[in-house]
């Protein structure tokens, strides 16, 4: 059943209400799901292979249909508002850069797509490379740079557009830990600074309670949420966070939710 925009929770960013998900081959990749996420909101979709967490955050980003249900981002259909798709931002699981561009043009990409001057647009590339840690590197071009900077590269050109809704499918899931640790405090630290909503898939137990104020628990086949943890912590986290007795609690309150979803009779179906 749709839901109008103006029946919108005033703080609710999000709102998905009963949404499927069923591919022409028949596989229900998302089934009967309802979820409402705050503005300001840390939130990480966190499951098995197949859940449809993926497909979760491409139907919330407009690219991909829903089968039934609705979703409204802000009270409209996914880049439908008065901003369009400038109101959300995506990163995904690979860089995506164009490899013959300068970091710059690959961030100013979404500036010059909507119409703005290379001239109008140099002040919001140069301060999202600023705030990545890039500024320096604005000239080279991705073969130059490590995997760790291609993907800050890429959350650049998410955040040039200055949109409210951050959406990030996995995107540290193939760098090694020290440099996913760094990129992990860097993203908390951009979605404060820019007063953003984040919504983060990851496969990750330890790196859905560290990042997230919330854990959205799902199960596979067919894809649907199990459990919704809320994770109370203060950030920016502190050094030793993932060393504290509430951390190590979390983690295993939300590797139970998971392990349970893989034990369920019907994952095997």
């Amino acid at each position: 059943m749709s839901v109008a925009p103006n029946s919108q929770s005033p703080s609710s960013l999000i709102e998905i209400n009963g949404v499927y998900k069923q591919y022409g081959t028949g596989v229900m990749a998302v089934s009967d799901m309802s979820l409402k996420i705050e503005q300001g909101q840390f939130v990480s979709f966190l499951g098995p292979s197949g859940c449809g967490k993926s497909t979760a955050l491409r139907m919330i980003a407009g690219l991909e249909s829903i089968s039934a249900g609705s979703i409204h981002v802000n009270g409209h259909a996914p880049g439908k508002g008065p901003s369009g798709a400038q109101d959300i931002g995506f990163v995904f699981q690979e860089p995506t850069l164009m490899p013959w561009a300068s970091v710059f043009d690959n961030v100013y990409l979404p500036l010059r797509l909507s119409g703005l001057s290379r001239k109008e647009a140099t002040p919001r590339v140069e301060e999202v490379l600023t705030q990545v840690g890039l500024s320096r590197f604005a000239k080279a071009f991705p073969r130059e740079l490590s995997g760790g900077m291609k993907m800050r590269v890429s959350i650049a050109r998410a955040l040039v557009t200055r949109p409210r809704l951050l959406l990030m499918d996995e995107p540290f899931a193939a760098l090694d830990e020290m440099t996913r640790f760094k990129l992990n405090n860097d993203v908390l630290r951009l979605w404060q600074e820019h007063g953003l909503t984040v919504v983060f898939v990851t496969h990750s137990v330890y790196e859905s309670v560290y990042l997230s104020n919330r854990v959205i628990v799902m199960a596979a086949r067919p894809g649907r949420v199990v459990d919704d943890i809320p994770i109370i912590g203060s950030y920016p986290r502190a050094e030793n966070y993932r060393t504290t007795e509430s951390y190590a609690k979390y983690c295993a309150k939300v590797s139970d939710a998971l392990t349970a979803t893989l034990s369920s009779e019907d994952i095997d179906h």
